[in-house]
């Protein structure tokens, strides 16, 4: 049964204020016919999976009526800054909330009526700069719901609530009260316990947290933001041979345009004439600029260091490398890991729980005997100390900094899942051609059979594998540069050609594939290179040996990855000969040769039924079903489109050493999520007991509670210092 056609959406999201939010309006959504939707807190967007016959404005609407706003992204629109709209808010709860806290807090200033201005200060506090707990409270009270702001509103009300009536009717309200600070219940006063400190300590130091929050999640989000910001705004096209300066996005696929010296390359390319080195930095992570000429590839937002280029346009807008990168890091930041899940359910009904373990506390302080005041300040505390915010923003955060620092280093995480993947993987399957070696293939060798020449033997080979886009037949067509044409040509994928060219009928290939057609004599071998047999009208001809380059850095990276505990494999096409001399040379003793395309996934299947945890680098097309099947795929962008779909993970440079990097970047920062995850599952419950049984003021717990969503933003930051070996 076929799938239904689903469309994926984007939505902005306004009005969440918690992880508990977020919960609810997936909730909601999800419970649309065909509606598949994730709602990420941190970054504030929904992504949603739609039927194409539903209208896009009742997916708002749905948004709307749960008590939140959603609009579609402006892409030219700068994103909100938070941090600037509660920075007024904060600094006015600050110059309020400080006589309160003072007074209370030290009996020598506690001058006659003290009390009574700690009320006037504390009215326009409780009023004003809460009314973002208090305004989300009742929206969601008006739909049946409950967030973390409920538990914060009801705490500060009840603190208040309590402190008024004490003034009132309790004896507080007398002039020459006073009363000593503890850090702790059980020294109250009778009816006579204020607690505007309380309420003061409260509304400033969630204010406080809110908005080092809100800036360290604006930080948090900058990599993917200065991404899209990188590239050039104009363009200097070619057109009859005149320089027209136009926007980039003017610019249309095969477009001629000129990239001066300091300026950025407009979009992705090939170089039509002119030499420069090209920096790379900006978008690969590379630190030495490359040197470019004629038919090279050049990426958009890259930089042209010295020459005068002329580059035709090959891909432009959306398509661009640069966006891609950005469309996956975006995609990445939005998703969730597994362990994520459980802390959204938790979060989903905790509040609820809260409330009931709140109303405990007061019922069982009252019915011990202890005062009204005691019992108040025990259910309040329970209230303000259990918000669990930081259980919604341990994984976001977290994949917003990871992601972000990927893309800095030129590493495409594609997903929370990703990361957990590479975490649990312990054997590292290597392709060689153009993965460990740099796939820049040269014949080293000539052999032609007795009785044929050389340069007739280079010249027919040549002119077969000239139709081929295998680096073997490039690297063969390229050495013999053949003025011969090809009339006919049939392709055995991974096994050879059959070509007709100058009324000859050819077999150019494996000698094993030959073999089996026409005598070949044995072969001696001249070092580690791969043998290209060539046979003409049923008789063999000669062989000719192509050899490839290891890269630079594939011997530290093979060390480096058995130093992370990963067992590297080298998978290849290519002779066992040719494979186990690679291998000896980078420090690999696990080689699996001669394997054809379509094998490559049944070496990872039988990997992986070993019970092997398999990740995978690659590069071609034939590489992309293996990186679908191994457990983490590890794609070079220098390959093939479908080997970087097919991947988890996409390096922007052919460096083994890159791959690395993305392996530690990926546990650095699950490992981060789990750090975050625990110590906000372990601060939620040793505080809740803490709290009710009077352990804790009031301020104090606003205070622990404000800084627990805090510490879980600033340790995901630290992400941002992570140091790459590449």
């Amino acid at each position: 049964m076929t799938a239904p056609t689903r469309e994926a959406v984007e939505l902005d999201i306004t009005g969440m204020t918690c992880a508990s939010c977020a919960a609810r309006i997936e909730r909601k959504l999800n419970k649309l016919d065909g509606v598949q939707a994730r709602v990420n807190y941190a970054t504030e967007k929904a992504t949603v999976l739609i039927p194409p016959e539903l209208d896009l404005t009742h997916l708002i609407q749905v948004v709307e009526q749960t008590g939140y706003g959603a609009t579609l992204p402006q892409p030219d629109e700068p994103p909100v800054d938070h941090a600037a709209q509660l920075r007024g808010r904060l600094i006015g709860a600050i110059v309020l909330a400080v006589p309160v806290i003072a007074l209370a807090m030290v009996p020598a200033w506690q001058f006659a009526g003290w009390q009574w201005v700690s009320l006037a200060l504390t009215l326009p506090l409780y009023l004003w700069a809460a009314w973002p707990f208090h305004r989300s409270t009742l929206v969601n009270a008006r739909h049946g719901a409950t967030t973390m702001d409920t538990l914060i509103s009801l705490g500060t009300t009840a603190a208040l609530g309590w402190s008024i009536y004490a003034l009132l009717f309790g004896g507080a309200g007398r002039i020459g009260y006073t009363h000593a600070f503890e850090l702790r219940l059980g020294t109250a006063h009778g009816e006579a316990g204020l607690y505007f400190e309380a309420v003061a300590a409260i509304v400033a130091f969630l204010l406080l947290g809110r908005w080092i929050e809100a800036k360290a999640k604006a930080s948090a989000g900058e990599a993917v933001r200065s991404l899209l910001q990188l590239g050039a705004t104009e363009a200097i096209v070619l057109i009859d041979g005149v320089e027209t300066r136009v926007p980039v996005g003017a610019l249309g696929v095969g477009d001629e345009f000129v990239v001066r010296p300091g300026e950025k390359v407009a979009t992705d390319g090939h170089i039509v004439s002119g030499v420069s080195a090209v920096d790379n930095s900006l978008v690969t992570g590379e630190s030495v600029p490359v040197d470019v000429g004629p038919g090279d590839a050049v990426i958009g937002a890259t930089l042209n260091t010295t020459g005068r280029l002329v580059v035709r346009a090959t891909r432009v807008g959306r398509d661009t490398q640069l966006a891609q990168i950005a469309r996956l890091v975006t995609e990445a930041q939005a998703g969730k890991a597994a362990i994520q899940d459980l802390a959204d359910k938790i979060s989903a009904v905790f509040v609820p729980i809260v409330i009931g373990i709140s109303a405990v506390t007061l019922a069982a302080w009252l019915l011990s005997g202890a005062m009204v005041a005691d019992a108040a300040g025990a259910a309040v505390a329970v209230l303000i100390i259990a918000c669990p915010c930081a259980l919604g923003l341990a994984t976001p955060t977290a994949l917003l900094v990871g992601t972000g620092r990927g893309a800095n280093l030129g590493i495409v995480i594609k997903g929370a899942e990703a990361l957990e993947r590479a975490r649990g993987i312990d054997t590292i399957v290597l392709d060689k051609t153009g993965t460990v070696t740099t796939g820049a293939l040269s014949v080293l060798a000539v052999q032609p059979a007795p009785g044929v020449e050389e340069a007739e033997l280079l010249r027919y080979a040549g002119a077969a594998e000239s139709g081929s886009e295998h680096p073997i037949a490039q690297a063969i067509a390229g050495y013999a540069a053949s003025d011969l044409a090809v009339t006919a040509l049939t392709d055995s994928p991974g096994l050879g050609i059959t070509a007709q060219v100058a009324g000859r009928t050819l077999l150019v290939g494996r000698p094993s594939w030959l073999a089996g057609q026409v005598n070949v004599p044995e072969l001696v071998e001249p070092g580690p290179a791969s043998a290209v047999s060539i046979a003409w009208d049923g008789t063999y001809a000669g062989t000719i040996w192509v050899a490839d380059q290891v890269k630079p850095t594939s011997a530290a990276a093979v060390a480096a990855f058995a130093k992370l505990g990963l067992r590297p494999v080298l998978l290849t096409g290519d002779r066992r000969v040719a494979a186990e001399a690679i291998a000896a040379e980078v420090g690999i003793t696990d080689v699996i040769a001669e394997v054809l395309p379509e094998q490559k996934v049944a070496q990872i299947t039988a990997l992986q039924a070993s019970g092997a945890r398999v990740a995978m680098v690659g590069d071609g097309v034939n590489d992309s079903a293996a990186l679908a099947q191994a457990d983490l795929g590890i794609a070079l962008s220098s390959g093939s489109d479908a080997a970087i779909e097919a991947a988890d993970l996409t390096l922007m440079r052919s460096d083994l050493l890159v791959a690395v990097d993305a392996v530690r970047l990926s546990r650095a920062t699950l490992g981060r999520i789990r750090g975050n995850l625990f110590w906000a599952f372990a601060y939620n419950v040793a505080a809740i007991p803490l709290a009710a049984l009077g352990f804790l003021n009031p301020m104090i717990a606003g205070a622990a509670m404000a800084f627990s969503s805090v510490f879980v933003v600033l340790n995901s930051l630290r992400l941002r210092a992570f140091r790459p070996l590449s």
